[in-house]
């Protein structure tokens, strides 16, 4: 069952197409993220769902509720986690977090959610002398706070040293592993692939690309890479039909092909008979990242108007 449904959601600006005709579903349990360069058009879209911007046309659902009539229902059942939360600095994080608590009918224990932000043991310190990873666990506590079903988080980990990225993303795995739908907007790749069950990627008010990661990842990926150690040129009797796709820099040869299983059947029987070391062999992909960039930069190539 959805969590939300867009069906062809249009709004502009000053004449000017921040989302055009864009459609796209959440379902229920699931970490969905939400990616695009600057300017494509996922702020508005995410404002149009938590209730805070009205759409021009189209139909929006968000946990069966219309976020422009039924806002106040919406909010009950909804957490935020903004980029940055304006918190007062002198306030502790147990008073901070029941303050927050106090704008709910029904909201979870406290204790139990300082408890789930590794948070119970710093309740007494002051929110202006948190670090930067500390400070992010607070306010996703407090978007957490009121028991929601489904939370928004924007850019979650931005500027945390990788440790405290490490341990938001253990929280929001928990999260969503006790049944809570989130929606994630994030240009960390390596952040989508370790959360996301589905990501879409929008391009100028569209959707470029959706679907699981893995899944966007094998159909676009184009090439793979093969590296192995090689000094100066390519060794001798190299097959002459790899040649011509590889390359040697820096102690290393580098051969880019489409398929690289016949490559490295070619690879293996040339090491076997000629005794060149092939310890060192390694095979890449093009990373999540690599397919973001492609289909972005497809997209913003093509004629304005054009469908994906």
């Amino acid at each position: 069952m959805s969590a939300i449904s867009v069906n062809q959601l249009c709004k502009s600006y000053d004449g000017r197409q921040a989302v055009n005709e864009l459609s796209f579903e959440v379902q229920k349990g699931e970490t969905f993220a939400l990616l695009g360069p600057n300017g494509a058009g996922k702020t508005t879209t995410i404002e149009i769902l938590e209730g805070y911007r009205k759409a021009d046309s189209g139909h929006v659902s968000v946990l069966g509720l219309n976020p422009e009539t039924e806002t106040a229902e919406l909010k009950r059942r909804t957490g935020l986690v903004l980029q940055t939360t304006a918190l007062e600095p002198e306030l502790t994080i147990s008073e901070t977090i029941t303050a927050f608590a106090r704008l709910y009918r029904n909201p979870r224990d406290i204790k139990a959610v300082l408890i789930d932000v590794n948070l119970a043991h710093l309740q007494g310190n002051r929110v202006g002398i948190l670090s930067g990873g500390q400070k992010r666990r607070l306010e996703i506590a407090l978007g957490i706070i009121g028991d929601p079903e489904l939370v928004f988080l924007d850019e979650p980990t931005t500027g945390l040293d990788p440790e405290a990225r490490r341990k938001i993303w253990t929280l929001i795995q928990r999260l969503n592993s006790n049944g809570c739908t989130i929606v994630l907007s994030s240009h960390y790749m390596d952040e989508v692939q370790a959360l996301a069950s589905h990501m879409a990627i929008m391009v100028d008010g569209q959707i470029a690309a959706e679907g699981r990661p893995l899944d966007l990842q094998r159909q676009h990926c184009t090439h793979a890479t093969i590296q192995f150690d090689a000094d100066g040129n390519l060794p001798d009797g190299f097959p002459d039909k790899l040649s011509a796709a590889t390359t040697v820099h820096n102690g290393h040869a580098e051969l880019v092909v489409e398929d690289p299983i016949p490559a490295l059947s070619m690879l293996t029987s040339w090491a076997e008979t000629s005794g060149h070391d092939l310890s060192s062999i390694s095979v890449t992909r093009q990373s999540l990242e690599d397919i973001y960039l492609q289909l972005v930069s497809q997209r913003q190539a093509k004629p304005h108007g054009d469908t994906p």
